[in-house]
């Protein structure tokens, strides 16, 4: 999970949500959506690389819905096509040029990838404002 700041323009990454049997760990979702009472949830959605849906992107679109019906809030949806492989070569380079000591594992690289996708919505979501306010 990640918490991203429209004013500043900024994301920063909270927390890698556990899941089991396809179940997040809802005590953990409801105790950082009570902390930080976002305006929105935004949630990646898996494309294959060719832009295709897949079983996988019905499923998160099911979970999105999920996510809107139990907190009550929009829930936004954002490519994240090679989100995990762009936080991997991040976190790869930081640990060469000596910024990173431990090694790269999943959930570091789940943590970045969220702050990629919250950086993605905020840009888009920068876009629709600029394109709105045009008009």
């Amino acid at each position: 999970m990640a918490v991203a700041n429209r004013l500043a323009g900024t994301a920063a990454g909270l927390t890698v949500v556990p899941a089991r049997d396809g179940q997040p760990d809802w005590a953990t979702l409801d105790q950082v959506i009570a902390d930080w009472g976002p305006d929105v949830l935004v949630s990646g959605l898996p494309y294959n690389a060719d832009g295709s849906e897949s079983d996988m992107t019905t499923e998160v679109r099911a979970f999105a819905a999920l996510l809107a019906e139990r907190y009550g809030l929009a829930v936004e949806t954002v490519d994240e096509r090679l989100t995990s492989a762009e936080a991997e070569t991040i976190l790869r380079e930081q640990r060469q040029a000596g910024v990173r000591r431990r090694r790269v594992c999943k959930t570091d690289v789940d943590r970045v990838a969220a702050v990629l996708i919250a950086e993605t919505w905020l840009r888009e979501e920068t876009g629709a404002e600029t394109e709105n306010n045009g008009d």
